[in-house]
């Protein structure tokens, strides 16, 4: 009997490790919930900034209107007979070529 006893004591301390300590505990299940969520955050993320590029992909290639927009705003290209100003912010003080070499 006693031996008995001892063998479901051993059992009991091996099945209550491995809930609360070993792989696939509580403790673990908590910290792959946050990651799950963590990744789920990331994921929307990225998925709100493939819709957004597939938006520019698709305006660059219906028309000449969404690459003229795109050289002008990124290369700063100006048509025949328009000038063009650019006011620098006093925090940022960077000209256009230094802000296309941080892009880069």
């Amino acid at each position: 009997m006693k031996w008995l006893l001892a063998i479901f004591t051993v059992m009991l301390l091996v099945t209550q490790y491995r809930l609360w300590v070993g792989e696939g505990s509580f403790a673990d299940i908590a910290r792959l919930e946050r990651q799950l969520a963590e990744q789920q955050h990331k994921n929307t993320a990225l998925e709100r900034e493939n819709r957004q590029l597939l938006r520019e992909v698709r305006s660059l290639k219906e028309g000449t209107d969404g690459v003229e927009a795109k050289a002008r705003y990124d290369l700063g290209l100006i048509k025949e007979g328009e000038t063009l100003f650019i006011f620098l912010d006093q925090d940022k003080q960077k000209t256009p070529e230094q802000a296309q070499r941080e892009k880069e």
